[in-house]
Order: structure tokens, then sequence, then C-alpha cells
């Protein structure tokens, strides 16, 4: 049995890698039900991403990702144009799924639900995944040809 019945987690996910299904995982691994807040393109550009992929694009990427590697798992995916989206809202949330550089993020969501008269999520910390040079996998790190998305070097 699952430890909560609805997480939340979210993430841009331009280029899925080890650290993105770790976290899904986290999040599939403590509930049945998952919501993952899919940041949107203008949030992107807003926080000084560069995407290689379009919202729409990044979301169907998502969703075959998630039907093949985590099959028969309940989600939904909500567009982000704010950090939290429905996490804030939903009070049925009781967890917030968040990576070693985001657990700050539990505190600032726990505060709006407060604002809001909601309970408090419990932040649950998935570890960042470690590239084979010991240093963060990252779609950054991808895009800029250091690694790939496993987490090898790529020889120059």
């Amino acid at each position: 049995m699952a430890k909560f019945s609805l997480v939340a987690m979210g993430g841009t996910f331009d280029i899925i890698h080890k650290g993105h299904l770790a976290l899904l995982q986290g999040a599939f691994s403590v509930s049945d039900n998952v919501i993952i807040g899919l940041t949107s393109d203008e949030l992107a550009k807003k926080k000084g991403k560069k995407l290689n992929h379009d919202y729409l694009q990044r979301l169907e990427t998502l969703k075959q990702t998630i039907e093949r590697k985590f099959l028969g798992k309940s989600y939904t995916i909500s567009k982000l144009d704010n950090d939290f989206g429905p996490a804030v809202i939903e009070g049925n949330v009781q967890a917030l799924v968040v990576s070693d550089e985001t657990a700050h993020q539990g505190d600032v969501l726990n505060r709006l639900r407060a604002q809001r008269e909601l309970p408090p999520v419990q932040t649950i910390v998935v570890p960042m995944v470690l590239a084979q040079d010991g240093k963060r996998i990252s779609t950054t790190r991808i895009r800029n040809s250091e690694i790939d998305a496993q987490g090898n070097l790529i020889q120059s």
C-alpha cells in the first residue's frame, strides 16, 4: 500500500534523463497517484531556461516515458505557469517530491498552503543522480554534450 494517496512534483523535462527518472520513481514509489507539474514555455523562459522542445513536445515525451517506464501508474500532468501549480490549491496533496537542489520548495509551498488554510505537505527529497564524473546529471550538461542522458561522459 502506498504511503500517500496523492503527491505532487514538477519539472521542465526538456531532455528526459536519469535524474528525471529517479524523481519520477521517487514519486511513484510513495504514491499510486501523482500530479506532475510540467513547466510552461513562458515560465521556462522567465526562469532563463533554454528549451530544445516546446511544451507540447515535452508533454508527449513525458507521457510516453511514464507509460513505458511506469506501466499502469496513475498520474495527471498539469501545465505549470508558476512554481507550484495545483500543489498549492489541491487540498488532497500530501507530499511534494523534489530533488536535493529544490528541497527548499517544500517550505515555500507549505507557507502558500497555510495562507489558503490547507494542511502542510511532507517534502520527499530524492537525491541528485550523478554522472560518471561525480557531477550531477542535468539537461544543460546533456545539451552541452558533456554527458548523455544516462550520465556517461561524452568524449570530444
